[in-house]
């Protein structure tokens, strides 16, 4: 897959051969670090004891969530265009597949290319709503975390290093939101502010980023009205309930009835439990490593379980749980972007040679 890319875009040039080695080091650290201390025998009779019938409505709870991204992101589009389900999912399903699979986040760009080729969307206009999902999943996620924290105890030094991780977070994607919010205000003094800012450091960085903002600028005019606006943050926080939830529906596999012999551990994960789990996975795969999120997503499992659960516990099922839940969240975007890819009549070297030789919305 990768090769093809590499194909496509006609070869990597010495950069993002440095960016995938180091992504991939990155991938090999953490994935080291997740499984150093992990009881491997113990961690093989948890996967041999699960209970798998719990991977149904696990699936069903992704699939929602899939479908809920699908229109949330319609309602932000809806102020530019409504755009019938069928092409917004075809975006959305190869677009998150994409954002998976490719290297250096080339992804990240899938999903408004896609729409401006199904639709009348500039694509600088798609690509200013997906940056309004990122500040406002950010945003939300840390206030998830301080809001949570309030009804599941932990130790208070684990807590307070949440705590401070996600008012770095607050104040990194609130930080993005003000700037946002003062350039739609005065658009003129905010481009002149990056070109005395990043333009003295970096003239052309600093004019192709100016250009940049006012395009942003300019879409960001084009947002909807005022119930599709609440629409978009209601599916929003039903979106990241539902996260929470599926991740507790899958711990459930993990309890150890159909263990043949005592070693194995049950692993014991409430809703609250599986909420601040999901706050501190979603901080963990910020981290730039390789595609697929390998070696992050398990080490953010392992750190997020071990607020909770003994040690002895978070290395066997915990981990077994974190490898099943990567793998199942992995398979669903992957195969769900193969199959619509198959009938929406393009190919993957199409795609991505596009995002390879432009990655810059337009």
């Amino acid at each position: 897959m990768k090769a093809e890319v590499a194909q496509s875009a006609g070869g990597l040039d010495g950069r993002k051969v440095l960016r995938l080695v180091a992504s991939v080091g990155v991938t090999g650290l953490f994935t080291w670090w997740a499984f150093r201390d992990t009881d491997w025998s113990q961690q093989w009779q948890s996967l041999k004891g699960a209970s798998y019938l719990w991977l149904l409505p696990h699936m069903a709870v992704l699939l929602v969530i899939h479908l809920l991204r699908t229109v949330r992101w319609g309602m932000l589009l809806s102020g530019i265009e409504k755009v019938p389900f069928r092409p917004l999912n075809e975006a959305s399903a190869i677009g998150f597949m994409l954002l998976l699979v490719l290297p250096f986040r080339l992804g990240e760009f899938a999903r408004p290319m896609l729409i401006a080729q199904r639709t009348g969307i500039r694509r600088s206009a798609a690509m200013t709503t997906v940056v309004l999902e990122r500040i406002v999943d950010g945003l939300f996620i840390a206030v998830l975390a301080r809001v949570v924290l309030l009804f599941v105890p932990i130790d208070p030094a684990q807590s307070r290093l949440i705590v401070t991780g996600a008012n770095l977070m607050f104040l990194g994607f609130g930080g993005g939101l003000v700037f946002l919010v003062f350039a739609a205000w005065q658009r003129p003094r905010a481009i002149a502010l990056i070109r005395a800012t990043l333009g003295r450091v970096a003239p052309a960085m600093g004019e192709k980023a100016a250009g940049i903002v006012d395009t942003f600028i300019g879409a960001l005019r084009a947002l909807p009205g005022w119930r599709q606006t609440t629409g978009f943050f209601v599916v929003t926080g039903v979106y990241w309930a539902l996260s929470g939830l599926g991740m507790a529906i899958l711990a459930l596999a993990f309890d150890c009835s159909g263990a043949v012999s005592g070693t194995c551990q049950p692993l014991q994960l409430g809703v609250g439990e599986a909420m601040v789990l999901l706050c501190v996975v979603v901080v963990g795969i910020m981290i730039p490593a390789a595609p697929g999120m390998m070696g992050t997503f398990q080490w953010a499992v392992k750190f997020g379980l071990g607020l909770f659960l003994p040690a002895s516990v978070v290395n066997s099922s915990g981990l077994a749980y974190a490898n099943v839940l990567w793998l199942t969240q992995t398979l669903q975007q992957v195969l769900l972007g193969l199959l619509v890819m198959s009938w929406s009549a393009v190919s993957f070297r199409e795609i991505t040679g596009k995002l390879a030789s432009d990655a810059d919305p337009s």
